[in-house]
């Protein structure tokens, strides 16, 4: 199979540069960069109908999404790895990097090949499983850590169930050192974030929410490092979402701790103020937080200090969101909204594209190891080709996803996803 792009401007996350030029695929990887927009190439090596003119659009890695919760097994009528995988498709995601908590939670062996077999036979896209840290993310007894990395699993996480027992997370670090394995943190003081809705505040008091103080993020992250210090485990914190986190992060970091941090892109273009009058659609886990804490997040990203963006995709189903704020279950999609959205960031002058693709491809491709995330020469060619200045009107009803959460339904947004290719195959193509 061999594919020539030409005529695209080429977003590289790692030379920070945007280009013109064309890209060459054989057999699934870049076989050939090019700095020009129409490279000379017989027709003997590259066929007519195998050349594609993608018309000044821009070309990148596909991205890599950390923290995607699909809802087989337990509860298949929210999401199935079909429509998930489909809806990244429309994302421009190449690779899925999904969550555990399902019911029952991917804790054995015998779930984790379950979810593979399942993921392989109905998702157009890569798709990587996280596994439990502890059994049935309980926090009570850790995983057989060694025989799930076995069956595939990438990294492991009890989502945000923060494991409570000290004593237990440090001897389940221990153990995901000695074998070199991942693990993937929340930071949330457990019992102070325990019912919150909002982030505390004048607004939370305003509404009557229940709120939990950003201290809580602070005080869960101050714990993890120091366990990540005593253990010497690799770690990657799944949200850092407020001000008074950063400093900590930026700590560990300069004393050379194996410590990354992702974000949502939730927290990075919404605020406490658009759940205005009660909307569930708004309610996320951590809550929203305020405007300077949102800012601040951005420019973490930005400078480098937030290394990961992720969608966070949580499929909730309309009995459960169609709820009183406090009990409304949290959560939004987002596999198929995520660049759309955060072409807000863009078009703003916040941040730029080969950093926007820094925090989206390349980063979470090597805190995972993989090969993708890069536009280089032998990469997989796993990329997306899209137009950032589409003006879209965003339709929930019209996701591919089975649940449509979103908080974007009608936004005004500019950014489409016109073909994403996995492997150097089309798996989505827009009309």
């Amino acid at each position: 199979m061999t594919l020539l792009i030409t005529n695209a401007r080429l977003v590289d996350p790692e030379s920070s540069e945007v280009t013109v030029g064309a890209v060459l695929i054989r057999n699934g990887v870049i076989a050939e960069v090019f700095d020009t927009p129409t490279p000379e190439i017989s027709i003997d090596n590259v066929p007519s109908e195998n050349r594609r003119d993608a018309g000044g659009k821009y070309l990148s890695p596909g991205i890599v999404d950390i923290g995607v919760k699909i809802c087989e097994p337990g509860e298949r009528h929210k999401e199935s790895y079909g429509s998930a995988g489909q809806a990244a498709a429309a994302g421009g995601v190449t690779t899925m990097v999904t969550r555990p908590d399902t019911n029952p939670a991917i804790d054995t062996p015998e779930t984790l090949e379950f979810v593979r077999r399942r993921a392989n036979e109905a998702a157009p896209v890569h798709v990587l499983p996280m596994a439990a840290l502890t059994k049935g993310r309980d926090g009570r007894e850790m995983t057989e850590i060694g025989f799930l990395m076995d069956a595939g699993a990438v990294a492991f996480t009890d989502c945000d169930r923060v494991v409570r027992d000290t004593k237990v997370l440090s001897r389940a670090m221990t153990y995901a050192r000695a074998l070199g394995a991942l693990v993937v943190g929340h930071p949330q003081e457990p019992n102070l974030s325990a019912g919150a809705a909002t982030t505390s505040g004048k607004f939370a008091s305003l509404r009557g929410l229940p709120s939990v103080t950003p201290m809580a993020e602070r005080m869960g992250l101050d714990r993890d490092i120091a366990l990540v210090e005593m253990t010497g485990v690799r770690y990657h914190a799944d949200q850092i979402t407020t001000t008074r986190a950063l400093p900590a992060l930026e700590r560990a970091k300069r004393n050379g701790f194996d410590v990354t941090a992702g974000v949502s892109m939730h927290h990075l273009t919404l605020n406490e103020y658009d759940v205005a009058d009660y909307r569930t659609f708004f309610k996320v886990k951590p809550p929203l937080r305020s405007e300077d804490d949102r800012q601040a997040v951005v420019e973490a990203v930005k400078s480098g200090l937030i290394d990961v963006i992720g969608s966070f995709h949580t499929p909730q189903d309309e009995e459960s969101k169609r709820l009183p704020f406090e009990e409304a279950a949290s959560g939004a999609v987002g596999l198929e909204t995520m660049l759309p959205v955060l072409m807000r960031l863009y078009h703003s002058g916040d941040l730029d594209l080969p950093t926007l693709f820094r925090a989206l491809s390349l980063n979470p491709a090597k805190r995972l190891g993989l090969d993708c995330g890069r536009l280089t020469k032998g990469a997989p060619a796993d990329l997306v080709l899209f137009d950032p200045d589409k003006p879209i009107v965003l339709d929930r009803f019209k996701l591919l996803s089975k649940s449509k959460n979103t908080p974007f339904d009608g936004a005004r947004l500019q950014g489409k996803v016109l073909e994403t290719f996995v492997s150097g195959t089309s798996v989505y193509r827009s009309t």
